[in-house]
């Protein structure tokens, strides 16, 4: 039983991105999936039931590892997720376009569609709640990053990633090249926006009036390093 229902999805997933909602008919799925339209309406009752299912089911990211509960180098394992997500909407990029190109006619899609990057979003948001609380983010002004601030840089590394796994075959020229290191790109920035210190072997306190973030040994013109960073 399992098994016909998971056919069926990926059959109806295949359909609807090459035909539509209304080219993706009962029949044509059946088809598609090896299996009879009673079969098809014994799992899911309806068409429109079944095509959510798939909106649903295929916008929930698997085969994506979730982010560490235990951070330890978060460039390393931003970049890795983000490049995993990426890839995964890349698979999903005709599905994707056909659902969004039929928002207007069927605003129930959106919710269904979106869950996948709401849900990593998500994620995100409590990586960084994890990074903070190791002592990986710069709060020494005593405030941290305010919500507002944290969402929109969230916002802005889901939508890099998101505008770029989609749209980059049609406008190339917008986007990070080459793109096997684009996920990389876009995770520093994020990190910088947020706040994140480098490995404190790799940062050291310069004398001033401001702190300033040094990496390796002194530069040539400077004072010497008085204090980690974490003292």
């Amino acid at each position: 039983m399992q098994e016909n229902r998971t056919r069926i999805l990926e059959a109806a997933a295949r359909v609807y991105a090459q035909h539509g909602y209304r080219g993706a008919t009962t029949r044509r799925i059946a088809d598609e999936a090896g299996v009879n339209e009673i079969t098809l309406f014994r799992h899911f009752g309806t068409k429109s039931a079944l095509l959510d299912c798939v909106a649903h089911e295929c916008g929930i990211v698997e085969n994506v590892p979730p982010l560490p509960s235990d951070p330890v180098h978060p460039e390393r394992e931003l970049t890795a997720w983000v490049q995993a997500r990426m890839d995964h909407l890349r698979s999903m990029r005709q599905l994707l376009l056909q659902a969004m190109s039929e928002l207007q006619e069927r605003p129930d899609m959106g919710p269904c569609v979106g869950h996948g990057p709401v849900d990593a979003a998500n994620q995100l948001r409590d990586y960084v709640v994890r990074l903070r609380r190791r002592g990986l983010l710069d709060t020494r002004d005593g405030t941290g990053l305010r919500p507002l601030e944290l969402n929109a840089a969230v916002a802005m590394l889901m939508n890099a990633s998101f505008g770029d796994a989609i749209s980059r075959p049609m406008m190339p020229e917008m986007f990070p090249s080459p793109q096997s290191k684009a996920a990389g790109a876009y995770v520093r920035v994020f990190l910088r926006a947020i706040g994140h210190r480098p490995a404190d072997s790799d940062l050291t306190v310069v004398r001033g009036s401001e702190p300033t973030l040094v990496r390796g040994a002194t530069r040539k013109g400077r004072h010497t390093p008085s204090k980690s960073i974490t003292e």
